[in-house]
């Protein structure tokens, strides 16, 4: 692990400016940069980089973060690659820890991340030790490079293999990390046994999850096994092969949508490489807003059989929620004797690739599929009609895709647009909701936050006399003590630098607040005054709650029944 002191140092070293102006040439505007975002598609610049602050953001799409951030997404490395990478570029040397392999076996396991790394690297080393699943992959056309690629495993048979790597096989994170199963008579057995093992990342290229294939040869029940959901792997919300295709995305300027790992993976082995591949489970509106922030073009890809084609439909009907005009989704079938791993090893890329200009659009597979089985002959063909495109149209919300839908809808019913809106209750469309400028759409700060993002702007405006007052408790008091305790020791740390310390002790949902409004806050702030108001406003709020909080313990006593003790204390309190 690298150490976070060492990424601390790193964060204030670098200057993003010149780290994002290497890749996006940067405008100066104002006392930020800005550019047209690397992330979607636009025309006007929407993408800002703060020198003060050394963050950038996009008030278009939402990407932020710090100058690791950015490397990380606009290259698609993880994230030790891209520290490696920064500190490169500045001329440090990344330290690397050794320890003794018995010191490391012996370690107690120190959470699910860490489990699921050390279960990839075993199932990397087992695929290399045997032969039946490296022919398997061959048969299939995968390259070595591919597989290392994807870090493609092997989990071989037998029902405790795990056990050679966790010696402490029943602690409890393993079964939270899936990676075990308790069977009721209370036995622990690996959840994956003789399957190839594709590791699912994050978008910080961190391994969260497994998807685990048979070979062809085994009899082991269902074709594919995926972990189940977990504190860090949650199917409705990851993509298989998305951290790896990010850049692909992008280049290619789309992204194509397909069922299986293999599908993927085999794609890439013929150079599409900006597949990804839904978990086991049907595409969601999460999954249409990631793909949103690399693209405005996606492609679903099914095989053109029955079970594909009711899984495209599930797609579609999932995606209306998150659908935005701009946005184009096809929806492409194959023929019924292939899926995309056989296509492009029978046709090849330039095939597939023209094959994909044919995808449906959206619309059009709407329509298709509403009439597919009705004549529209008869007047209650058309109520048919009607009825079964009543709950489509109420879930787009996109004003010109839904108005030109409900257009065609009319149109084949026969009716026109004023009497299909006298008879199905839609939401207006005609009126887009009003975009407000960032910082009008900032709700008020409490004091604990104001007090903390004046803090991590200027960590050096923290006295060592706060401590006595920053005491913590929970929530944004937990906050406001860590903050404290931070700035105290890295007071020249930039703003970057103070987050990624407050990453370890700080809820993460009070920390992405606090970015968002580190994002958006004025540069020409007097953060010295707002950080002194902010202090002495929040030492009085703590200074009454204190005075209560003794009130409320000591009222029930006499004055007499009182401690010396407590009546000094009760006299503090009435004095200060």
């Amino acid at each position: 692990m690298i150490p976070d002191s060492f990424i601390q140092e790193l964060l204030n070293r670098v200057d993003i400016v010149d780290v994002i102006d290497r890749s996006v040439p940067l405008k100066k505007a104002g006392a930020n940069y800005s550019a047209c975002c690397p992330f979607h598609n636009e025309k006007s610049p929407s993408f800002t980089v703060s020198p003060t602050k050394q963050f950038y953001h996009c008030f278009g799409c939402g990407a932020h973060g710090s100058a690791l951030g950015f490397i990380m997404e606009y290259q698609g490395i993880s994230f030790v690659e891209a520290v490696h990478e920064l500190a490169k570029s500045v001329g440090m040397i990344v330290p690397q820890e050794t320890r003794p392999e018995e010191s490391i076996r012996a370690k107690a396991i120190p959470g699910l991340q860490e489990v699921m790394q050390q279960a990839a690297n075993y199932y990397k080393a087992e695929l290399r030790k045997s032969p039946r699943a490296i022919e398997y992959l061959k048969g299939r056309g995968l390259s070595g490079q591919i597989a290392a690629r994807f870090q493609v495993g092997y989990a071989p048979a037998g029902w405790q293999n795990l056990e050679t790597i966790f010696p402490d096989y029943r602690h409890e994170v393993l079964q939270t990390a899936g990676l075990v199963i308790d069977n009721e008579q209370g036995r622990r057995y690996d959840r994956f046994r003789d399957r190839i093992m594709f590791p699912i990342h994050d978008q910080k290229g961190q391994v969260i999850g497994f998807g685990g294939r048979v070979l062809e040869s085994a009899d082991a029940g269902a074709k594919y096994l995926n972990s189940p959901e977990t504190p860090l792997f949650q199917k409705g919300q990851e993509l298989y092969g998305l951290f790896l295709a990010r850049r692909a995305i992008r280049e290619a300027g789309r992204a194509l949508v397909v069922e299986g790992y293999m599908d993927v993976v085999a794609l890439a082995q013929y150079g599409i490489e900006y597949a990804v591949a839904a978990l086991g489970t049907a595409t969601t509106p999460v999954h249409i807003t990631k793909l949103m922030r690399q693209t405005d073009d996606i492609v679903f890809c099914f095989d053109g059989d029955a079970a594909g084609r009711n899984a495209a439909w599930r797609a579609a009907m999932n995606a209306l929620p998150a659908l935005k005009d701009g946005l184009r989704l096809g929806f492409l079938f194959l023929p019924t004797e292939h899926d995309p791993d056989s296509y492009v090893r029978e046709f090849g890329k330039e095939a597939f690739e023209a094959l994909m200009v044919q995808a449906l659009p959206l619309s059009q597979y709407l329509v298709q599929e509403l009439s597919v089985n009705n004549r529209l002959q008869s007047q209650e063909d058309k109520v048919q009609f009607l009825n079964e495109a009543e709950p489509i149209l109420k879930q787009i919300q996109a004003p010109r895709l839904a108005l030109l839908l409900r257009k065609r809808i009319a149109e084949l019913a026969e009716i026109s647009a004023d009497e299909m809106r006298s008879m199905i209750k839609l939401p207006e469309t005609n009126r887009g909701k009003p975009r407000s400028a960032p910082r009008q759409a900032r709700t008020t700060m409490s004091l604990q936050r104001r007090f903390a993002l004046m803090a991590i702007m200027q960590p050096h405006l923290v006295e060592e006399s706060d401590q006595e007052w920053a005491i913590g408790g929970a929530g944004e008091d937990e906050m406001v003590r860590q903050v404290v305790n931070v700035a105290l020791s890295s007071p020249a740390a930039r703003p970057a630098a103070m987050l990624h310390a407050l990453e370890a002790v700080v809820d993460v949902r009070l920390l992405q607040d606090l970015q968002r409004e580190l994002n958006v806050l004025d540069d020409s702030v007097d953060l010295a005054s707002e950080f002194d108001g902010a202090r002495r406003q929040l030492k009085d709020v703590y200074l009454q709650r204190q005075k209560a909080s003794v009130v409320d313990r000591l009222k029930e006593k006499n004055l007499s029944q009182l401690t010396e003790e407590e009546r000094e204390l009760l006299k503090s309190i009435g004095t200060r």
